[in-house]
């Protein structure tokens, strides 16, 4: 019996010891989720932090998250516990603004299922900080609905598109005169505009939010276009008036280098797939300047049709396609004989190139004959895609190679094409697959540059007399291919001023 009694003890004693010198645990879990929580000045978390491992003492829990009240604590820990604890933090009040374009749109904000705030716009409010579902609704325009966080003061301004509109507008940046050409990077933060009539000679901007973020400045002109190499760490951009090409470094926006390209008004450039060669048409010089990115030097020029503009090099560094602007030619130029082919004559005025090259296909913008040709690398074969509105210029397409965007600057001016002329100007959405209409969305004087982003979800244009770009989010394909065309019917009554 004493033997039993001992046991107990000695296993009691052994209990007491073991859950005494235990090592705690510390779960800890905020609310709103992505709230950041700080352990003892040292171990940081987001929405759940478990601490393990801790000596029995007392620690402090900071707290935080922008637009709450933050809460700071000292807990005890005990040796051999795991201490659950949640924090509640209490949102603080915002002050929120809504700007609709055009005005006297329904405006409703509605947080966890409840109506928040309902009015006409523009209003301005005082609102928790939360999550929100942001309605707006207008006869005539489509309904927008979005889910956003509000967590500090702020102004929300929105487009509202017409209805049936597939595109959605979401800004009008103002730039300097005659912005020609524009490329977003390839992580979507900034867009690159040329201003032609610089300088500065390229502006930069947040595509998003429409503000400047800088400049480059490249002499006295301005700059045609602008491409970035395949890690976007490096600008190219063109300058007629000198026939000079420059190499801009992106994150400095500081001016590396300069290349003579030895002819006269100098155009689009682009760079060969291994991204050692910069090609440059040259729109008065009637050849191709090919310039060795390894030694800065001029290589060749490789003379072409009338007013070389769009260019295009293939992803196996044997070929670059050229569009003939006067002539209507396309060509292509082997590029290790130099060897100049014409694929094609039937152009009335060839201007920009994009290619798929996973179907073997080049889309040219035909601004004499107002349509878009398509070219069968493979057969050699050219025949009409689509047909557009006045004056095709820029083209671009959507990184799966589904859907086809035109700029059209519409009608000249019977005077000069440099005064706005008697029709706005359209962007216009094809599916890639058979020149189906998609959408199409009234642009303004003169849309000239346009870009898709990498991504797929941002189109940037250029109203080239009005001095604007315009940025529209992207939906995916599905959605356009079940809008039924979205307003391309609907734009042609639209066009003329």
């Amino acid at each position: 019996m004493v033997s039993v009694l001992v046991l107990v003890v000695i296993a009691a004693i052994a209990l007491s010891v073991y859950l005494l010198t235990r090592p705690a645990t510390v779960t800890i879990t905020a609310n709103p989720s992505d709230s950041m929580i700080l352990f003892n000045g040292s171990v940081a978390g987001t929405g759940t932090l478990e601490v393990a491992d801790l000596k029995r003492g007392e620690y402090t829990v900071y707290v935080e998250r922008t637009g709450f009240e933050p809460v700071s604590s000292t807990i005890e820990v005990r040796q051999g516990r795991h201490e659950r604890l949640s924090y509640d933090l209490l949102p603080l009040p915002q002050q929120v603004a809504v700007v609709t374009d055009p005005e006297g749109a329904s405006v409703t904000l509605s947080h966890d299922g409840s109506i928040a705030h309902q009015g006409p716009s523009p209003m301005d409010i005082q609102v928790p900080s939360g999550l929100y579902t942001l309605t707006i609704e207008l006869p005539g325009y489509n309904t927008f609905t979005r889910e956003m966080s509000i967590d500090t003061t702020t102004t929300l301004e929105y487009h509202l598109d017409p209805e049936g509109q597939v595109l959605h507008g979401i800004g009008l940046i103002t730039t300097l005169g005659a912005p020609k050409g524009v490329s977003v990077t390839h992580d979507g933060s900034e867009a690159w505009t040329s201003i032609l009539n610089g300088p500065p000679s390229i502006q930069i901007f947040d595509p998003r939010t429409g503000e400047i973020l800088g400049g480059v400045d490249i002499g006295e002109h301005g700059a045609v276009e602008v491409i970035f190499n395949r890690s976007g760490t490096l600008a190219y951009t063109s300058q007629m008036e000198t026939a000079k090409c420059f190499e801009i470094d992106v994150a400095t926006r500081a001016v590396l280098r300069e290349f003579d390209t030895g002819s006269a008004w100098t155009k689009w450039v682009e760079l060969s797939p291994d991204e050692k060669t910069l090609y440059a048409s040259n729109w008065s010089g009637d050849d191709v300047s090919i310039i060795d990115l390894e030694t800065g030097e001029l290589v060749r020029r490789i003379g072409v049709s009338n007013t070389p503009r769009g260019m295009y090099a293939t992803g196996d560094g044997r070929s670059l396609y050229v569009a003939g602007f006067d002539s209507g030619h396309l060509e292509r130029i082997d590029l290790e004989s130099g060897e100049v082919t014409t694929l094609f004559t039937g152009g009335g005025a060839l201007r920009h190139i994009v290619a798929d090259e996973t179907t073997g296909r080049l889309f040219i913008s035909d601004m004499a004959d107002d349509l878009v040709w398509v070219h069968d690398m493979a057969t050699g074969s050219t025949t009409k895609f689509v047909e557009t509105d006045e004056k095709p210029n820029t083209i671009d397409l959507t990184p799966d190679g589904k859907m086809l965007f035109v700029s059209c600057r519409g009608e000249n001016n019977e005077k000069t094409y440099y005064l706005p002329g008697p029709e706005w100007g359209s962007i216009l959405v094809f599916d890639t697959t058979d020149g189906r209409p998609l959408d199409a969305l009234i642009a303004g004087n003169q849309p000239t540059a346009l870009d898709v982003s990498d991504d797929g979800s941002l189109l940037v244009f250029s109203d080239f007399l009005d001095n604007r770009l315009r940025v529209y989010e992207i939906p995916g394909y599905d959605v356009f291919a079940a809008a039924e065309g979205g307003r391309y019917d609907e734009h042609f009554a639209e066009i003329a001023k």
